[in-house]
């Protein structure tokens, strides 16, 4: 992960991308992982408890996230990310956007 700034935005981004957009590109990102994603929901965490996703591909998704929408996790807010359910993750990721697009942190 990122060592840098913990909200920065995709340059030229218009707007902030949904929490339903965010959401939609965590379960591609996870069925592209190999994981089953028929019974995930906002409500299902993404550690042990839920996804089932260890740390190496939590660190691949918030890579993934990072990328996709320009924003950063510092290498400590990584390990946070299994305890998160998607639909925290997903709203995470939202708020960290929109402070990013309004100038401020997240």
């Amino acid at each position: 992960m990122s060592t840098g700034t913990t909200s920065e935005a995709t340059p030229g981004t218009a707007s902030p991308a949904s929490p339903a957009e965010i959401r939609a590109f965590v379960l591609a990102a996870l069925r592209e992982m190999n994981y089953d994603t028929s019974e995930v929901d906002d409500d299902t965490p993404l550690g042990p408890a839920g996804a089932d996703l260890e740390s190496l591909a939590l660190a691949e998704l918030g890579v993934r996230v990072e990328e996709r929408f320009g924003v950063r996790f510092e290498d400590d807010e990584a390990e946070q990310l299994g305890t998160m359910t998607v639909g925290g993750f997903g709203a995470a990721v939202a708020a960290r956007l929109r402070a990013a697009v309004a100038g401020g942190p997240a």
